[in-house]
């Protein structure tokens, strides 16, 4: 079973690669930004994403210039700053919520999630400067009743993050 997990897990992080590819460069663009000037990245993850906040704060190599956004930083914003929410989907109402007070706000921002059904009312999507699709639509490994399980929607993140992390790191290197 872990090889098959395996073997769909590679496809799932080769498509965010075939087909995100233009959309991890631009938010990393974004994102670097806030590194570039007087800035700070804000990362917000719902649920399991949290993940990819605490990589990048508490990892091995923690993305420079990175907090974790909350309901009460998101007064302190400025538009030096840039924010990056990660979701397992589109429709995730808190993420949709913190998308709403962006835009008001004039903020930019990146999101990464997966869209289910792109008739869905998803304001992040629409609203977001660069959104990443992980395109995780159902769990990775089929079950003898047809179902499927093994949704790895945190680890498919990760892979994006870091993807936009290497390349802000790049960016920001040239600057030095």
């Amino acid at each position: 079973m872990l090889k098959i997990f395996t073997t769909q897990l590679t496809g799932v992080f080769k498509k965010i690669v075939e087909d995100e590819a233009f959309s991890l460069e631009d938010g990393a663009r974004l994102l670097a930004q806030a590194g570039a000037g007087s800035g700070t990245i804000y990362i917000f993850g719902s649920r399991e994403m949290k993940a990819i906040e605490f990589e990048a704060l508490e990892g091995a190599e923690p993305l420079k210039d990175a907090v974790i956004l909350t309901k009460s930083t998101i007064e302190d914003l400025t538009d030096a700053d840039r924010v990056l929410l990660i979701s397992r989907f589109a429709t995730d109402e808190e993420v949709n919520e913190l998308a709403i007070l962006l835009q008001e706000k004039g903020i930019p921002f990146v999101l990464i999630s997966t869209v289910l059904d792109e008739e869905a009312d998803c304001p992040a999507v629409n609203l977001a400067d660069v959104h990443i699709n992980l395109r995780l639509t159902k769990g990775l490994i089929p079950d003898e009743f047809g179902n499927r399980f093994g949704y790895p929607a945190s680890m498919a993140a990760l892979f994006a993050y870091y993807g936009i992390k290497f390349s802000i790191d790049e960016m920001l290197s040239e600057y030095e």
